[in-house]
């Protein structure tokens, strides 16, 4: 989607809920951005959104995933349009997760592996 939006957000939770299996409960990490936090929100019963502390990118893992596909593959670069800012992101989505070993590296946390 072009934009993140309340809107937005709720489609994913959808899609989301949908894939849940029966009898099965989605835990939902999310940064405390205003259309993850919004009363607006509607939120199905078999998902919960857990909010992390506010100014700490390094408990997402999925900023640390971006920006590693900044580094390596969408970074220093000029799209053309919409659809290829889309593409590229798409290639690079794929060519990420072709590769588990390195998503589990990006994911790991020596900090929560210490104990």
């Amino acid at each position: 989607m072009p934009r993140c939006t309340t809107s937005a957000i709720a489609y994913h939770l959808e899609e989301i809920s949908a894939t849940v299996a029966p009898g099965a409960h989605a835990v939902l990490l999310l940064d405390q951005a205003g259309w993850h936090t919004t009363r607006k929100l509607p939120v199905t019963d078999n998902i919960t959104l857990l909010p992390l502390p506010a100014r700490s990118p390094e408990l997402n893992l999925v900023e640390n995933l971006w920006q590693f596909m900044r580094d390596n593959w969408l970074g220093n670069r000029i799209f053309q349009s919409y659809d290829d800012i889309l593409d590229h992101c798409c290639d690079a989505w794929n060519k990420i997760i072709a590769q588990p070993w390195r998503l589990m590296s990006i994911g790991l946390r020596r900090w929560a592996h210490a104990f």
